[in-house]
């Protein structure tokens, strides 16, 4: 396809008329002949606008590269085309948060030679663009970074300079942490009347733990023996209890804060071996540092032993806590037995309050009738193949049987509805399975806050699925692990950069209603092209299509300019 220029003589002169052709065979002349599939009309009367309409139309259904290639001069060699939409949102966002002006004006150098601020601030940009686009290594980041992607501002980048941004941001972490928690809150206006706390751990594919050394109160190595608290030593990456499932592999456990809009304002790690009770009093003062008004703590049942509710109602604070159902303890077992009717709060939960006159606390059941189905659903299978497992074991010998209730000792879901008779025969434990009946669709939340309703307490409780959330997006989204470090100091940047990359991703979840895989695929068909030549060398973007810019709209970001660079040849 090609234009087809011919010429007319008028007395006025030659008039040149332009024509859209392509050359077809013609069997007949043993030769191709052009074939006019459109006239645009004498060239002098040609509607230019129209032109570019009708090749900006075309371009749509090229791929960026291909669609600048096209349209490129042809004095110019299209060189390269880099996915720059999505790091452009990310970066507008970087800035308006004031995370770049922050990072820029900290002046510790970290380990190593002393560096340039402004220069190591768009190396980090890049590192936390990274983990929202293209998550990988930080050697393999420093080539996507080099090779991959437009940063503004950000031209090659070496391993060498990311691992020494790493370091420096692990020095100046503390201080990063309060300026941005406190630009953000500013910014965005967030509530912090509720603050939902809850950890994870990710682990790694280790044949030995790290060695121990000594530790403060805070899990950080101790600067001096005077620092240290004997009961703390351990190695980072080391044996705990998983919530990955893998007690087998080293560990690290991290730990965040959220807020009741999904924001996380804050990110802790610590040693593999950590367990949950001791954590929350550390979090709860090292927030209190940060000079914040009344906090209603939400948490789950692992932070609620007697030590942490004490601590958190210290400071005219407050809780939520989730209760084990099927605990032991006497205000439970009292709060669950206690008679009274439902209310019904928002959706299809219901809930009713239980205030015991010994307890201090306010106990809030909440039942929900979906979940009440599936509980049933799952404990009817279970004691189906609990059935069909222990079906026919009268008649195996005493240790044949002692070997299938081993086995099955081992499935905690059957074991639970499992009973052993005096003659060491194998039944199902109708007792146990009636009394798990009872709590269907149900659970237990305890309350010190004398003022929020019942309602509230539940709502603000269910909203603490907005930290799985956010562990959730880190571990698949973001890709916390594989971790590719082995020093302390980097795995704890690596979280720090995973935490940066979390809260411009929630950002714009909050303000587009859409969710970050959506928005980075329709961002990352934003490109910019290079083209050189005799003339010099200019970088554009290509067109924006419509689900990009109605997202830009809703950022409140302006569209990155056409033209993004010239540099005149010499």
């Amino acid at each position: 396809m090609y234009v087809k220029t011919s010429v007319r003589k008028t007395k006025n002169g030659e008039v040149r008329y332009l024509q859209l052709a392509h050359n077809e065979w013609d069997a007949a002349k043993g030769r191709s002949v052009p074939k006019v599939v459109y006239s645009f009309g004498r060239e002098d009367q040609l509607d230019k606008d129209a032109i570019r309409r009708l090749v900006a139309s075309l371009s749509k259904l090229l791929e960026p590269g291909e669609a600048l290639a096209a349209t490129a001069d042809a004095d110019l060699a299209f060189t390269e085309s880099r996915p720059y939409g999505g790091a452009y949102v990310l970066d507008q966002l970087w800035q308006r948060l004031g995370i770049g002006k922050i990072l820029a004006g900290l002046t510790s150098s970290g380990r190593g030679r002393p560096r340039d601020a402004v220069a190591a601030e768009r190396v980090l940009f890049g590192l936390v663009a990274n983990r929202a686009l293209a998550p990988s290594s930080k050697l393999a980041a420093s080539e996507w970074l080099s090779r991959d992607v437009h940063i503004d501002g950000l031209g090659e980048v070496s391993d060498d300079a990311c691992y020494r941004a790493m370091d420096w941001l692990h020095a100046v972490r503390g201080e990063l942490e309060k300026q941005v928690y406190f630009a953000v809150a500013d910014l965005l206006n967030l509530e912090v009347d509720l603050l939902f706390f809850d950890t994870t751990s990710t682990y790694f594919e280790l044949d030995e733990a790290d060695e121990e050394v000594a530790r403060n109160w805070r899990g950080e190595k101790a600067a001096s023996e005077d620092d240290a608290n004997p009961d703390k030593a351990a190695g980072f990456r080391t044996h705990g209890k998983s919530k990955d499932s893998r007690d087998d592999l080293p560990q690290v456990v991290i730990g965040l804060a959220v807020t009741r809009d999904g924001i996380p304002v804050r990110i802790w790690c610590w040693p593999g071996s950590t367990g949950d009770q001791a954590l929350i009093r550390q979090v709860k003062q090292d927030m209190r540092d940060w000079t914040l008004g009344k906090i209603i703590w939400v948490v789950d049942r692992g932070f609620s032993s007697k030590q942490n509710r004490r601590f958190l109602q210290q400071g005219a604070g407050g809780y939520i806590i989730g209760e084990k159902l099927r605990s032991e303890s006497p205000h439970v077992k009292a709060a669950l037995s206690r008679q009274g009717r439902y209310q019904q709060a928002a959706g299809n939960l219901q809930v009713k309050e239980v205030r015991l006159p010994d307890a201090g606390d306010r106990f809030v059941i909440c039942y929900h009738p979906d979940a009440a189905e599936r509980d049933a659903a799952i404990r009817a299978d279970l004691i189906a193949k609990l059935e069909q497992t222990i079906a026919g074991s009268d008649k195996l010998t005493a240790t044949k049987r002692a070997e299938l209730r081993g086995k099955i000792s081992t499935m905690p879901g059957l074991n639970r509805f499992l009973r052993v008779t005096p003659g060491w025969l194998l039944r199902i434990d109708k007792t146990k399975a009636k009394a798990e009946e009872n709590l269907d669709g149900k659970y237990l939340l305890r309350c010190a806050d004398p003022q929020m309703t019942a309602e509230d307490i539940a709502l603000g409780y269910k909203q603490l699925l907005e930290v799985e959330r956010g562990w959730r997006d880190m571990k698949s989204v973001l890709d916390l692990r594989p971790v590719y470090h082995r020093l302390e100091e980097r795995i704890r940047a690596h979280v720090l950069l995973c935490w940066l990359a979390l809260l411009l991703v929630r950002v714009a979840e909050n303000t587009t209603g859409q969710t970050w895989p959506v928005m980075r695929r329709d961002l990352d068909r934003i490109h910019i092209g290079t083209f050189t030549g005799p003339a010099g060398t200019f970088r554009q973007r290509t067109e924006i299509a419509k689900p990009a810019r109605d997202l830009l709209t809703k950022l409140g970001i302006q569209p990155p300019r056409k033209i993004h660079e010239l540099t005149p040849g010499t």
